[in-house]
């Protein structure tokens, strides 16, 4: 018989000594009328009664009239540990006396449990005998408690904090601080805004883990139909989806009155937050004089409480940043994992499996400035994420955000428009040629997105920049998806042959331009209609389950015996005879060609096996690297060898020095 029930004693650290009062021979309905103050101290007084049917028999018996002679059914802890015995040994008795002991739903019953590391207290199992004489075990479930440790919290269940305020307050830096990397543009524009999309990040603030979002600054006189209008209403459908907010103020330039007008327009979008008050650039006011307190006590006038002093460039005040943020976020975390936890909200093992070896797909989209590609993202996205507009140059910041298809996770980078860096190009719009430049290196398929008006107007398919763009993807590696957007507008009866002649020329041509690779694909669509969304993901992720595919060596020695009798070779006296081919890494697939003696395959040779590998193994629309390396014949290598061991030791005498041969 398994005795864990015992153990349900330890957790009730009451004044009632069940187990000492038990151990004297002491009733338990002498206990209930005159209770004694005992505590046990060793746990072998719980198994010295382990074994004793008459202590059961007493706890059954006395616990009706126990309870009645109380009078009063719910203040007793005895109750509560008869309840959790008789639960466990003595189902008929507890049937006999509900209602006169409760134990707490999400109560542990086990005194060695105690908070892991996440913060979450372990669920123990009890052991109690059926009817049938087996030993079952029975989970009783755990609560959260402070502290959490947000990083083994699931991203997707971390709290939200959006960072606003004015134009040129410090934003993006503040959002650069908290996720440890330079992200976000930052330039000093006092007349111009540098963000205009919503950035998603995941702060790292000390042992805090949230998701902070960078918004664009706040101008409310701005009109409906200006781009401040737009980036106004986009923040204001943001916030409402948030659960915190900082509201960044410039403490250099006092409290401006656009402050007061952006914490009247915080009032009225999100009157269930409030929000923690941050002076940035706070650096220069530590100087001992009382030009902080002075400052302090103006930004009062928000009525959003006490503000903290900061600096966003130099990290000065995250410590009082993490302290006015870490009791909304545990008691935050604590609802929602306690939630989670009560929902049984429960994934499959075999599922995570699965979703673990599917790793995120890396999407970038680039092109010419004004050719659709934010439209594409939203599109992608089915949700309103970037800025769009009719305006060239609309998108500053690379902007990040992800979704799933088909339980495969897909990471999507909406780049700057690309053109090339003039050194008369400075400010924003030169940051974000570089910030293109970097994702398009970080990326595992890249999407160049052309301009089907543009390419029946000027009747060719890519223009100088775009070709720049398709051989740097390829030189870097990268898989290569060509969208051609906006086909809704070669519709119509005039423009029907128009659009077929598009079709047919644009794969053509591409293909001349870039020889490197054959087969890339082309897809056609309309992100404004949104039609083609499926066929760009589906042929996103073909692309990238090539670019990631291994070929083992007996399969591509087999293929190499059938290709070598195709090729016509010039001389076949000095064909270089190729011994084995293998592949040595993915993502790009790169194969080495080991060839027998010093003869290497010619530039036109290794064309036709990388031809061949695409054509026979459907690699098309990625680059193909093969190496050559060269291994010495058998005859050569003794040779070589005699050679070395019959010359060691002679001597050429000189007129200047004797030297070894």
């Amino acid at each position: 018989m398994s005795h864990s029930w015992v153990r349900a004693l330890s957790v009730r650290k009451r004044q009632y000594g069940l187990v000492g009062l038990l151990h004297r021979g002491t009733s338990l309905h002498n206990c209930v009328i005159d209770p004694i103050p005992y505590f046990f101290e060793e746990r072998h007084h719980l198994h010295s009664i382990a074994h004793s049917d008459h202590v059961i028999k007493i706890i059954s018996g006395s616990l009706s009239s126990a309870a009645i002679v109380n009078g009063n059914r719910r203040n007793s802890s005895v109750w509560n540990c008869c309840r959790s015995i008789l639960s466990l040994h003595l189902p008929s008795a507890v049937q006999a006396t509900s209602g006169l002991c409760t134990l707490a739903e999400n109560e542990s019953l086990d005194s060695e449990s105690r908070n892991d590391a996440s913060g979450h207290l372990e669920e123990p199992y009890v052991d109690f005998e059926s009817d049938g004489g087996d030993v079952i075990k029975k989970k009783v479930k755990g609560v959260y408690e402070k502290p959490v440790d947000f990083t083994k919290v699931d991203i997707n269940l971390l709290p939200t904090v959006i960072i606003i305020g004015r134009p040129n307050v410090g934003k993006s830096a503040l959002f650069n601080r908290l996720i440890r990397r330079r992200e976000a543009l930052v330039y000093n524009t006092p007349d111009d805004h540098v963000t205009r999309d919503i950035r998603e990040g995941v702060a790292k603030l000390g042992n805090l883990r949230f998701r902070v979002l960078d918004s664009a600054g706040l101008e409310t006189e701005a009109s409906s139909g200006s781009i401040l209008g737009r980036t106004s209403k986009m923040t204001a459908n943001v916030l409402a989806r948030s659960n915190f907010a900082m509201f960044l103020i410039d403490v250099r330039a006092g409290l401006h009155p656009l402050d007061l007008e952006v914490g009247k327009w915080f009032r009225r979008n999100a009157p269930g937050i409030k929000p923690v008050v941050a002076m940035n650039k706070s650096e220069s006011l530590f100087d001992g004089s009382n030009s902080l307190k002075a400052a302090a006590d103006e930004v009062y006038r928000l009525g959003f409480g006490d503000p903290i002093a900061i600096s966003a460039e130099t990290g000065l005040g995250m410590t009082e940043l993490h302290e006015a943020l870490k009791p909304m976020l545990e008691d935050y975390m604590l609802q929602v994992l306690n939630d989670e936890d009560n929902q049984g909200n429960s994934e499959d093992s075999s599922c995570r499996e699965d979703e673990q070896s599917k790793l995120p797909l890396q999407l970038a989209i680039v092109g010419r400035p004004n050719v659709g590609k934010s439209t594409l993202l939203n599109t992608l996205l089915q949700e309103d994420r970037v800025l769009v507009g009719p305006e060239a140059g609309l998108t500053r910041d690379s902007i990040r955000a992800d979704f799933e298809f088909q339980g495969r996770k897909i990471y999507l980078v909406d780049t700057a428009g690309w053109l090339q860096r003039t050194k008369q190009e400075k400010g924003p719009s030169s940051l974000s040629i570089v910030q293109s430049r970097k994702n398009l290196m970080r990326a595992h398929v890249v999407g160049l997105v052309l301009d089907a008006e543009e390419i029946a107007n000027a009747r060719r398919s890519m223009t100088h920049d775009e070709v720049i763009i398709a051989r740097r993807t390829v030189e870097e590696g990268r898989g290569l998806v060509v969208i051609v957007n906006k086909m809704d507008l070669l519709r119509g009866k005039h423009n029907s042959t128009l659009a077929e002649k598009v079709m047919e020329a644009v794969p053509l041509e591409i293909q001349t331009v870039i020889p490197q690779v054959t087969g890339i694909p082309v897809v056609f669509i309309s992100a404004l209609e949104g039609r083609g969304r499926t066929a760009v993901i589906h042929q996103v992720i073909d692309t990238y389950e090539k670019w990631c595919v291994r070929l083992s060596t007996a399969r591509l020695n087999r293929w190499l015996r059938k290709v070598m009798g195709r090729h016509s070779w010039k001389d076949q006296a000095s064909q270089p005879k190729i011994k084995y081919f293998t592949q040595v890494k993915a993502r790009p697939p790169t194969f080495v060609a080991f060839v027998s003696g010093k003869a290497q395959l010619s530039d036109t040779d290794l064309r036709f096996l990388s031809k061949s590998l695409k054509d026979d193994f459907d690699l098309g629309g990625i680059p193909i690297r093969i190496m050559q390396r060269s291994v010495p014949r058998k005859g050569m290598d003794s040779t070589s060898k005699s050679s070395r061991s019959s010359g060691k030791g002679k001597k050429i005498s000189t007129d200047k020095r004797t030297v070894s041969a």
